[in-house]
Parts: C-alpha cells; structure tokens; sequence
C-alpha cells in the first residue's frame, strides 16, 4: 500500500555533492517524520539526519554541517543534499517513515525504502 522510492545515488569523487531523494506513495493522508540512514558491510544501520513534519531536524556528528535534510509535504518527497563528500560516507543509503496516516485512518509505521549506493571514492 505504501512505497517509498530512493533515487539519486551513484560514484563521486571526494569532495562533489550528490542529492538524494525519497518519494513516498500511496493512498497517503500525511507523513509523520522523516529520515534518512545508511548501513556498509561492516556497519549497523546508522542515522544520517531526521526532520519532522514541522522541519525541525536533527544530524549525526559525523554529517552536520556538510548534509542537509529537507522535505516537501505536497510531493510526500524527503531530500538529502550531501556536499564535501567523503570516502567515508559510502554506504548504502535508506529513507525511512515514521508513521505515516493513510486515507481511511489507518497507520503505519516505520517504513523503509530499498535502499540507494553512494560510493565516495579518494
């Protein structure tokens, strides 16, 4: 019934931007917050920012300052720009819902997309 699409990864060399983005569809009332988390091999599943239906976000140390987390509600679309890329930022990348409301009143929560690579390379 839901969906959330990523698109906008790829190869990019250190220090380049890339812009991610996630668009949820489906018989969709409203979406709660909204986030973005990325997991390597090696690596749990970490967050990169959240933001909330009213905007307010949040980031990881490791990003602040050089990603930024930004939403449409009209599109049920999230964007992460990413600038200043690092090697160490490879990973693949996920969008995540919190909770989101569908037309009819029902719920669901914590939905995940399929995931997008990013590769930063030196």
């Amino acid at each position: 019934q839901v969906q959330l699409v990523e698109s906008g990864g790829g190869l990019v060399q250190a220090g380049r931007s890339l812009r991610l983005s996630c668009a949820a569809s489906g018989s969709i009332f409203s979406i709660g917050a909204m986030g973005w988390y990325r997991q390597t091999p090696v690596k749990q599943r970490e967050l990169v920012a959240t933001i909330t239906r009213g905007e307010t976000t949040n980031y990881s140390d490791s990003v602040k300052g050089r990603f930024t987390i930004s939403r449409d509600n009209t599109k049920n679309t999230v964007y992460l720009q990413m600038n200043s890329l690092k090697p160490e930022d490879t990973a693949v990348y996920y969008c995540n819902v919190d909770r989101l409301t569908l037309h009819g009143g029902r719920t669901v929560r914590d939905s995940w997309g399929q995931g997008t690579q990013v590769t930063v390379s030196s």
